[in-house]
């Protein structure tokens, strides 16, 4: 063997083709930023950068019709390190939950056979992280152990589930969507199922409503929208309003709390679940195209929909301020009417056909910037959200659209005007917040107009449909060592040729090839094919056949059989000689013709009275070596003739020396000599004819009677001197041509369709393929390796088989897949690692679990040794070359505007950690640190050095630059009061009936606004039972004054209201006499502490509000809620930095620990005392531990020589580097 390597390492993998209709919604996008999605039976992994295929598992026994990452909202450790698990469910009710970089499934789970509707991970909770919950048709929830695969819990509901969708904001919350209506349940736990069934709601209509009649002129429609009064109702509606089904999605939406969407096929209600009413309606017009999906966003108020053309838009809600209402424009009477969502961008749609159609859609959860679109012919389509920066004159004001802006600050924290920054980052780096009502925007030279298109960045296609031809190029010898090329030819149904390079698994070239489907392949050289069609037959019976020479590199395709081929009968097949000189074509009802592949000429069509041919094969054994003699004889010999003039002999020379290289490396002879070549073929009674074919001689050389025990032979192949038949009763025949003997051996199988000998010398194998599957045999031995049977062992038929390479088969199959497999026919995943990827793909998940965590330490702490550096090999970290050379891998694959910033010395801590945990996908790292760089920055007595531009934003950085409303209670008081004002008074323009009415008064009195309260009180109609009640009310609301009396006496009937279970009464009651923080008191007593949170944000002081926070703090770090992750986000709203680093030490957090206190420490955000120094040389300390367990010395050196006096034992440990340097 030569002392070279090359990379021809072919892993078993599997080519998918279009998906089955079963697949239309198992698709998912993970944190981790890889895409899921399910093509039959299997589910496919690639990553969305790139656009590569990375894994295909296979084990369901049935469609797939869910798939769903794992969520990776958790701190992630050493023990508990960044992993990918995937679940996948399918149509028996089987959920396989994966190890997806090893190929294998951790857990299998089986409840009842019918298809899973809807499966999500529990992410809620610090407890576990393995809960899967399940719909299992037609009613049952499950809730599952997804690591042990035991059953928590399982709840059945009246009506048929269809699916569900968990509040983002309160984990206790669930609401199903049935086929009858909502359920709502409020009181969803891990622990136990919910009681009771769940507070059932019915959807009446929207068809019903005059929304329909008038939406072709924008101004009807907004008139008729707001008729559109209730949707929801608890009684069951009249039949004519009801629509069973037509629901096709609900969602609660991530960007606000207590909203969620409903999709009907032509429009989007957005509900606000306080009030059980439609604050919202997006339609489309008569002509626009219909909805499929629609999936919200959590950064911004926007929502990505997927139409049934494909065409996916972004619609963003439209802020509501003066600054738009120029003095032209007539100002809008009453601005807040609707909560309206603009079209801000929209993809090219894809043409639909019969079989093409879209089937759903997902976007990146990390940044929102990106979406997928699966289409049913197994393309994924990536579309990135681009935004660009437009100039103020350009904007045509008759638009009517108000403008977007981009955010003032970037990962977090605002950023000057010259500073490094990548709007495309996310969607919240992309665009500013929408201005609540009455708000103005910030002017200023900061504030950029932007507009966003979608950009095709990547695309993956499947396999055509089947039929397939498969064949495999000529295998690897010692001599194309050095050009070798693992390429896979697959023939399709509608005449092109695919051509698979079997190393990455990417398609080569797609070629047109015929005008009708490829019935066979047949390689000529390394960079050539043969490749035949035959149309359907007419009445006659005769066909055109097509039959094509093609050359790879350049495409060329050329007729082989020049003008012939119109009406004759359709070629069977065509096998070329080993030496690949002579073509043999077998027609079905005409004589068989012999070809010189060489020159394209025919060489000899047989008589009329040739046999007619049901299968044949070229012998291996031919007379090219002893020609090989002859040829360097002669050679020798014109050399010797010295009578030549020494220029003349040069060329003569010349041209008999790159004759034989060309003849070497073709093994194909000049067309003067031509090496004899045999082949062997039987005709209809089994007789054996054996022919020799030498230049355009041809001759007769034997005839073998038929053996009696073979049926029809319709198959042969021939290797060393092993001969085999197949016929049609599934006999094998082996002949042993050295010893003379002949065994048959029956397999029961039906007929043989295909036999193939495996390539390399001395390899006996061969596969033979069936009817119903295929089978591995060992001539040698004369037995069976491996079989694999359609319907028994897999749910695929197989339609062609090959051979890879000596020890690996390819299998085509129906399920429009191509399998490359090991001998044994088993379907087995590869690991992740040992793919062979043409582009580098950034995803240290595929890394071991210490890689990947110092990664991210090196990627944190920049700079070192004083300098910015993505090299690794610049620190000390002494592991093994191999894993250096991965992590320099994963380096180099981060795109150059990462590497900038990475690089960037402005680039501030936070903003690195925001960056590092979007890179990671690392879920609750994004929310700590997006809080944490907001509260440091707007709470900081001082700015860190090096952010000039802050200085001047400074005063107005509160208010205009305020945490987005996604995160709720973590926002600023007075951001937080605003949107509930904005919230009420749409509430109050929408309602409809007495109970709406109730519930905006109640709204409006804890919220202080006592005028509009008694206004709506002064509304109750005098046949109203509540008439009394509420006019007595008005009155009390508009005489309470401060006088002690009447102080007390409230007070007194308020306590003695919650007593009684009359709580939200007695609320209200305090809140009336300003002793909301009294309310806050007994709202958490009786355990209502979301409410009791809200109520202290919009009624109290800052101190008072603080306090109530803290309590509530205490209760999520009790043992028995376990919600220490929330309860950190709340501390860092307050500005308790202190607070928030001993909790993340005392929950072992140790990275993110060391991290938060030197963020501190630059914005001086916790002050130096005694306590302080010892809690942070301890964290410091225990930092440098566990990066000494990772091996990456240099960082634990540098944060052990931070710990001070804690620090100082590790530092020994560590071999006190410190001498060391300063003697270099």
């Amino acid at each position: 063997m030569l002392p070279f390597t090359v990379n021809f390492k072919v892993s078993a993998r599997t080519l998918t083709g279009a998906l089955n209709a079963h697949n239309k919604a198992a698709v998912d996008w993970g944190w981790q930023g890889l895409i899921a999605y399910g093509c039959h039976s299997l589910v496919v992994v690639i990553d969305s950068n790139t656009a590569q295929t990375l894994q295909v598992l296979e084990k369901h026994k049935a469609d797939v019709v869910k798939v769903k990452w794992a969520r990776e909202n958790y701190h992630h450790n050493i023990g508990s390190p960044y992993s990918l698990r995937l679940a996948s469910a399918d149509v028996n009710g089987k959920i396989i939950v994966w190890d997806v970089a090893a190929g294998v499934a951790q857990c299998e789970i089986q409840e009842h056979a019918k298809p899973i509707q809807d499966v999500q991970w529990l992410w809620n909770q610090d407890a576990s992280r393995d809960l899967l919950l399940a719909i299992h048709p037609p009613n049952y929830i499950v809730l599952w152990n997804a690591d042990t695969g035991t059953k928590l819990w399982k709840k059945s509901y009246a009506d048929n589930i269809l699916s569900f969708s968990f509040d983002p904001f309160d984990p206790s919350h669930l609401t199903l969507l049935t086929s009858e209506g909502i359920v709502f349940i409020s009181d969803f736990s891990p622990s136990k199922p919910p009681s009771g069934p769940g507070k059932k709601v019915y959807i009446s209509s929207p068809h019903s409503s005059p929304a329909h009649n008038k939406l072709a002129a924008a101004t009807g429609a907004k008139k008729a929208l707001n008729k559109v009064k209730i949707l929801i109702t608890q009684e069951k509606p009249s039949a004519e309003f009801i629509t069973l089904n037509d629901c096709l999605q609900l969602a609660h939406l991530p960007s606000k709390r207590n909203h969620m969407l409903l999709l009907y096929p032509r429009e989007i209600l957005i509900l606000d679940l306080e009030v059980n009413q439609t604050v919202g309606v997006i339609a489309i017009e008569r002509t626009g195209v219909p909805f499929l999906q629609v999936v919200p966003c959590f950064q911004r108020d926007g929502l990505f929909c997927l139409h049934e053309n494909g065409c996916i838009t972004l619609r963003v809600r439209r802020s509501y301020n003066s600054v738009f209402t120029t003095s032209s424009e007539e100002p809008d009477p009453d601005p807040v009417q609707e909560l309206t969502y603009d079209l801000r961008s929209q993809c090219d749609a894809i043409r639909v056909t019969k079989t093409v159609r879209p089937f759903s859609m997902v976007c990146c959860p990390v940044n929102e910037n990106a979406a997928a679109l699966i289409v049913s012919d197994g393309r994924v389509m990536i579309w990135e959200l681009k935004s660009a920066v437009c100039n103020r004159n350009s904007r045509s004001s008759s638009s009517g659209v108000s403008p977007l802006y981009s955010p003032v600050s970037f990962c977090g924290i605002p950023v000057g005007v010259l500073q490094n920054k990548l709007p495309d980052l996310s969607l919240d780096n992309m665009i500013g917040q929408s201005a609540i009502a009455g708000e103005e925007h910030p002017k200023g030279p900061i504030l950029q107009e932007v507009h966003l298109r979608f950009l095709l960045t990547g695309l993956l296609s499947g396999l055509p449909s089947p039929q397939f031809a498969i064949r495999m190029c000529p295998p690897l010898t010692t001599k194309n060592i050095k050009v070798y090329q693992p390429l896979l030819a697959v023939g399709t149904g509608n005449g092109s040729v695919l051509v698979y390079h079997l190393t990455s698994g990417l398609l080569h070239k797609e070629l047109s090839v015929h005008s009708c489907e490829v019935k066979g392949i047949e390689w000529t050289s390394l960079t050539g094919f043969l490749s035949f069609a035959t149309s359907t037959p007419n009445n006659m019976g005769l066909v055109r056949n097509e039959l094509q020479l093609v050359d790879l590199p350049t495409g060329r395709s050329i007729a082989f059989r020049g003008e012939r081929g119109n009406d004759e009968s359709p070629i069977e097949m065509i096998k070329v000689s080993h030496l690949k000189q002579y073509l043999a074509v077998v027609f079905k009802d005409k004589p068989l013709e012999l070809w010189d592949v060489r020159t394209c000429t025919i060489l000899r069509e047989m008589s009329k009275n040739f046999p007619a041919v049901t299968a044949l094969e070229w012998s291996p054994s031919h007379n090219l070596k002893s020609l090989r003699k002859k040829q360097l004889a002669t050679r020798e010999a014109m050399a010797r003739q010295t009578v030549v003039s020494d220029t003349e002999l040069s060329i003569v020379e010349s041209s008999v020396i790159s004759l034989l290289q060309e003849a070497e490396s073709k093994s194909e002879l000049s067309q003067n000599i031509s090496a004899r070549e045999h082949f062997v073929f039987t005709d209809n009674d089994g007789q054996v004819y054996h022919l020799t074919v030498e230049g355009n001689s041809v001759k007769d050389s034997a005839r073998i009677p038929p053996d009696g025990s073979m049926g029809s032979i319709t198959c042969i192949a021939w290797k060393g001197d092993t001969l085999v038949l197949g016929d049609m009763d599934g006999n094998l025949n082996f002949w042993d041509l050295k010893g003379r003997v002949s065994r048959g051996i029956p397999t029961h199988r039906s007929w043989v369709r295909k036999i193939r000998f495996a390539p390399g010398k001395g390899n006996q194998k061969l596969i033979a393929m069936y009817n119903d599957g295929a089978e591995v045999w060992d001539t040698k031995e004369v037995q069976m390796v491996s079989s694999l049977r359609s319907g028994r062992n897999v749910t695929f038929r197989i339609l062609d088989v090959d051979w890879c390479t000596s020890d690996k088969v390819i299998l085509a199959s129906d399920d429009g897949c191509v399998r490359v497999l090991e001998m044994s026919l088993k379907s087995t995943c590869f690991r992740m690692d040992e793919q062979e990827l043409t582009e580098p793909v950034w995803c240290p998940y595929l890394l071991v679990p210490r890689a990947s965590l110092a990664l991210k330490a090196f990627l944190l702490h920049q700079p070192w040794n004083g300098q910015y550096s993505l090299d690794i090999s610049q620190v000390d970290y002494p592991e093994n070359e191999e894993v250096k050379n991965l992590l320099q891998e994963q380096l180099n694959s981060l795109s150059n505007d990462i590497k900038k910033l990475l690089l960037d010395p402005e680039f501030s801590l936070p903003q690195r950690c925001l960056l590092v945990s979007r890179l990671y996908g690392d879920e609750s790292e994004l929310h700590f640190w997006t809080v944490a760089a907001h509260y440091l920055h707007s709470l900081s007595p001082e700015k860190p050095a090096g952010t000039p531009a802050s200085k001047e934003t400074m005063p107005q950085d509160k208010v205009n630059n305020p945490l987005d409303i996604c995160y709720d209670i973590l926002c600023e008081n007075a951001y937080f009061q605003k949107f509930q004002l904005e919230r009420v008074n749409l509430q109050e323009v929408k309602r409809s009936t007495y109970d709406h009415t109730r519930k905006c008064t109640d709204q409006l009195l804890l919220l202080g606004q006592t005028d509009r309260a008694v206004q709506l009180l002064l509304e109750t109609s005098a046949d109203n039972q509540h008439y009394y009640c509420d006019s007595l009310k008005a009155c009390l609301v508009t005489t309470v004054t401060s006088s002690g009396p009447s102080q007390s006496t409230i007070k007194l009937v308020a306590t003695n209201m919650i007593a009684n279970g009359k709580l939200a009464e007695g609320v209200q009651l305090l809140c009336l006499i300003d002793k909301a923080a009294d309310a806050c008191r007994y709202l958490q007593t009786y355990g209502e502490w979301n409410r009791a949170a809200w109520l202290a944000k919009v009624r109290l002081s800052s101190e008072e509000c603080a306090d109530v926070l803290k309590r509530w703090v205490d209760h999520l770090c009790s043992p028995q809620v376990n919600q220490k992750s929330k309860a950190l986000l709340v501390l860092l709203s307050l500005g308790c930095f202190f607070t928030v680093a001993e909790t993340l030490h005392s929950m072992r957090y140790f990275d993110r620990a060391a991290l938060f206190v030197e963020a501190c420490l630059k914005y001086g955000a916790v002050g130096v005392t005694e306590d302080t120094e010892k809690l942070i040389s301890a964290i410091y300390a225990d930092y440098a531990r566990s990066l000494k367990n990772l091996g990456f010395k240099q960082g634990a050196v540098l944060f052990a020589s931070k710990a001070g006096a804690a620090g100082r034992d590790l530092l020994s440990e560590l071999g006190s580097p410190k001498q060391e340097r300063t003697e270099e």
